[in-house]
């Protein structure tokens, strides 16, 4: 179903990072059927820049890459988890998850 989803060339799909070995969540981004493909013949996360209308390797830049552990989407088929294993923040911000702001 998800790789049906993303035959359309324009089709985004929400992924979750979440680390395998602590369960916390660490970062919402975008794939396309590219990111997708990428993430799983290299194994590590790739993932599609809305703004740069890009393909990036999370990790590229800073080291920080993230490990593909296992992966599941959901029953709709338009969001997928990938468990990693993280080598570094997952965050820009240099935090370790991205949902480190508490609503108030």
């Amino acid at each position: 179903m998800l790789q049906e989803r993303l035959l359309d060339p324009d089709a985004l799909v929400a992924a979750i990072l979440q680390d395998d070995s602590t369960g916390s969540v660490l970062m919402l981004a975008w794939m396309n059927r590219a990111a997708l493909d990428a993430t799983l013949s290299t194994r590590r996360v790739t993932l599609w820049s809305r703004s740069r209308n890009e393909l990036w390797v999370k990790g590229e830049s800073s080291g920080n890459f993230q490990e593909v552990v296992s992966m599941r989407y959901d029953c709709d088929g338009d969001a997928i988890l990938i468990r990693v294993k993280s080598h570094g923040p997952a965050c820009h911000t240099g935090a370790t998850s991205c949902f480190h702001n508490e609503v108030e």
